[in-house]
């Protein structure tokens, strides 16, 4: 049999994707101004539910089976038992405070694994009908009313109506965004969507666009908050399907390739970070914060790019995913649909952007 062909434009967009959580935690040693946080902010509006809308998308043949279980716990319960406590005494090893239950409350970049682990269990029922479309916003604005982070169930909530819509987009759906009129649109679009990041402050503030913070925790009255999540989350789906219409539809050669190492990427890119803020670059932009934004900025690409490349990414894999690793080199291979494509990371609320050491 021959062996499946992988879409291209899927794979160009994870490793963007997955290539911007990079960026964006890089960007988060940059001193604070006026112009790193509104690029900050325009990329958080959209970059974390695009994430999660093509999460939602690759989700939809998961079902209640038993092979399909075991994949869930070999690619998102396996991993998360394993760089859960790395990166926690990682950092606590470069001297940084580190809060919360090991595993109960996941520790920096590693909310995602949780979250994605609840939204696969429950995939087979929000596929069944449409109508979850709906449920889902209303589950999302309800979800305000949560506070705490115990398996960031916050966002679980929050952005489950970006992973519901993926499960619900179909192919001829995506394929529309190639049309000539839609890319004008989008770049229209992000452009939009730069001009009102750059008011954020006005009419909402950046907490929102993390999802994990409770309406309590923003000191604001419920009505005026869900009014203003169901606002960042219309800027997230139109930056979402913006972005995606603008991703290359064919090949880019090894480019393309290096989509397939989204999770290596992910679960590695931390500690490269981490050790960065370590060195003291945070306190060094504070004087050099243009030079300091374009080298993190660069640097952040290069590390998702080496990370991702066919060299590092078998030699990384065995910890990524050591099951099936294990498996593959004895030749017992077997047939596990689930797959993980993971997006960060933020401590709530009390400064406009969280702490570097968060």
């Amino acid at each position: 049999m021959a062996p499946l062909q992988r879409d291209p434009w899927l794979d160009n967009t994870k490793l963007l994707l997955v290539t911007l959580v990079v960026v964006g935690h890089t960007w988060g040693l940059v001193a604070d101004t006026v112009g790193t946080n509104w690029a900050y902010d325009f990329l958080y509006f959209w970059h974390i539910p695009a994430f999660v809308l093509i999460s939602g998308y690759l989700s939809k043949s998961m079902e209640w089976t038993r092979a399909h279980v075991r994949g869930l716990i070999y690619t998102l319960v396996v991993p998360y038992l394993i760089f859960e406590p790395a990166l926690y005494y990682y950092r606590v090893a470069l001297g940084q405070q580190e809060h919360g239950l090991l595993w109960i409350h996941p520790h920096w970049s590693m909310w995602y694994l949780p979250v994605l682990f609840f939204w696969r269990l429950g995939t087979p029922l929000f596929k069944r009908h449409w109508l979850w479309l709906p449920a889902a916003l209303v589950i999302s604005l309800l979800g305000g009313l949560w506070s705490g982070q115990v398996f960031y169930f916050a966002r679980v909530m929050g952005l489950l109506p970006f992973f519901v819509l993926g499960l619900h987009l179909k192919p001829r759906h995506l394929a529309r965004l190639d049309d000539k009129w839609v890319k004008l649109a989008a770049v229209g679009a992000l452009v939009g969507i730069a001009v009102v990041a750059r008011g954020t402050d006005e009419w909402a503030r950046t907490a929102f666009l993390w999802y994990d913070a409770g309406y309590e925790d923003l000191h604001l009255s419920p009505e005026t908050a869900a009014q203003t999540r169901l606002s960042v989350m219309t800027v997230g789906m139109i930056g979402s399907f913006a972005v995606l219409a603008l991703v290359p539809r064919r090949s880019l050669g090894w480019l393309t390739s290096m989509g397939a190492a989204t999770m290596v990427v992910y679960l590695f890119h931390g500690f490269v970070v981490k050790g960065v803020q370590a060195t003291g670059f945070p306190a060094w932009t504070e004087d050099h914060v243009a030079l300091g934004f374009l080298l993190a900025t660069v640097g952040a690409v290069a590390v998702a790019l080496v990370l991702a490349s066919p060299p590092v990414r078998r030699v990384l894999v065995w910890a990524v995913d050591p099951v099936r690793s294990w498996q593959r080199h004895h030749a017992l291979r077997r047939p596990l649909p689930v797959t993980s494509e993971v997006e960060e990371e933020r401590s709530p609320v009390t400064k406009r952007r969280p702490p570097a050491a968060s």
